[in-house]
């Protein structure tokens, strides 16, 4: 399923979506409105209107995968940007997955040891 890691590549749609849309409707927004390929194993994150529900739509190797999450108190924070399609760590998707504000999250890059022992 979904796995945090370096690898990961996710992508939020900064304007909100018809959340009447499944797996189909929204495969077809990645590829149409941002031009990306849904199938590629990158993690799509939509927000409804109100901005107390997410879905978010990956394709895991065997077939698409949506999850839809809706917070019990609170909404979302979500990028200033009106058009378009943004980037986030896996840091951040996993602070926006539970409700925190992600933009806080600042991941440091991790160091390749020189020596070994």
């Amino acid at each position: 399923m979904i796995t945090p890691g370096g690898q990961l590549r996710v992508y939020v749609a900064t304007r909100p979506v018809d959340f009447r849309k499944g797996h189909d409707g929204l495969a077809a927004v990645v590829q149409e409105m941002f031009g990306l390929d849904p199938f590629s194993g990158a993690v799509f994150v939509f927000r409804s209107k109100r901005a107390d529900r997410i879905k978010v739509l990956v394709w895991d190797w065997s077939g698409l995968v949506l999850v839809h999450k809706r917070l019990e108190g609170g909404k979302f924070v979500w990028p200033a940007v009106r058009d378009g399609v943004m980037r986030l760590s896996p840091a951040q998707f996993s602070a926006l997955f539970e409700g925190l504000d992600w933009r806080l999250v600042r991941p440091e890059r991790g160091r390749r040891p020189q020596l070994a022992g």
